[in-house]
């Protein structure tokens, strides 16, 4: 008897962060509805400005321009420097989730409020650090 290797086709590129960018728009917006669920007051206060109730429609939207301009940073470094876009790209979601949390730190809001809109960043940067880069070879 001889044993068979099965080997399942890896999804396409296109595919692959197709689902990167719904899996950074669904997740989030997981996270947000949990927290809703759980008594949440998504009520922030940016200085100077009225208080913003945040909603599910911010989450989705924020989420959604975020992984299409992702992509679209990434396919430039692919086009343009191929050897070191991974890891650029990974460099660079890193610093913009990084920085993407001094406007959660600088609104006033409840402490679960901050929590769970940071947590919706990180959850952003990792469906898309996780499914849009090529797969290490």
């Amino acid at each position: 008897m001889s044993a068979a290797t099965v080997t399942t086709p890896a999804p396409s590129p296109l595919r692959r962060r197709a689902l990167g960018v719904a899996a950074a728009v669904v997740a989030p917006l997981a996270i947000w509805a949990v927290g809703a669920l759980a008594g949440v007051d998504y009520t922030v206060e940016s200085p100077g400005q009225p208080a913003t109730v945040i909603g599910a429609g911010a989450i989705v939207m924020i989420a959604l321009v975020a992984a299409l301009l992702g992509w679209a940073v990434l396919a430039l470094l692919e086009r343009f420097a191929t050897r070191v876009a991974r890891p650029v790209w990974i460099s660079l979601a890193i610093v913009v989730t990084v920085l993407s949390f001094v406007p959660v730190l600088s609104v006033e809001a409840t402490g679960g409020a901050k929590l769970a809109l940071g947590a919706t960043h990180v959850a952003v940067a990792a469906a898309l650090i996780a499914l849009l880069p090529r797969p290490r070879r």
